[in-house]
């Protein structure tokens, strides 16, 4: 059996998977590298999806939620396997459908935030569905976005979040704290934005165990 593969960020994303069927790749914001373990990848491969937290782009948009891309645009174009969509829909009723946008950055501001979704009528931002949509039109496999929203769109992201990832996917300890002895003053709102992944990562989990060990892909 193909497994599906399952783009994620962090690989602590992936790790809320059920390996079984799937083969996780962690972008960590790289996205050379990403690209090229792709396109090994992606031959022997019988879908791809991009899948983790996103942060909102939609003020209506709480902690937690699910957002199903059925179409990604930002520094990409593409429409999503639409009877994944439909398998993802049923897979997670409270679900918001519509279009998720990525141009590789980690999107902070605010305004920037609000700006992005009004300009391109987006849901959610995340830092590797572009690279994940690439590679699958690239290989002519069906392509999906499922992300869970772990900032909203009114919360500004502290500097340390920006340098959290390693290449590999993993935290960057180091990084957070460099960052921290640099601008003090961001600890109360880096707190904060840590208790709010914390409840994304619990949404995160119950939602992939819904969804299935393939991510509703069988159920196209």
């Amino acid at each position: 059996m193909k497994p599906v593969i399952v783009v994620t960020g962090l690989e602590r994303e992936g790790a809320v998977l059920c390996s079984e069927g799937i083969q996780v790749l962690a972008g960590g914001g790289t996205p050379a590298r990403l690209a090229a373990e792709l396109a090994r990848a992606a031959p022997g491969a019988t879908g791809i999806i991009s899948f983790g937290m996103a942060g909102a782009l939609d003020s209506t948009l709480k902690l937690g939620q699910w957002v199903i891309g059925d179409r990604l645009t930002g520094v990409f174009d593409q429409t999503c396997d639409p009877r994944w969509v439909r398998a993802l829909a049923q897979a997670l009723p409270g679900a918001r459908i519509g279009a998720a946008y990525c141009d590789g950055r980690l999107i902070a501001d605010p305004a920037e935030k609000q700006a992005l979704g009004a300009g391109y009528d987006a849901l959610s931002a995340d830092m590797e569905s572009h690279v994940a949509a690439q590679a699958a039109a690239s290989a002519g496999l069906p392509f999906a976005v499922l992300r869970c929203i772990s900032d909203e769109a009114g919360a500004r992201l502290p500097p340390a979040i920006a340098v959290a990832m390693r290449p590999d996917g993993g935290l960057a300890l180091g990084a957070v704290l460099g960052s921290i002895l640099a601008q003090p003053g961001q600890l109360p709102a880096l707190l904060g934005s840590v208790r709010g992944f914390a409840r994304a990562y619990a949404a995160l989990r119950a939602g992939a165990r819904a969804a299935g060990p393939r991510l509703a892909f069988d159920l196209r």
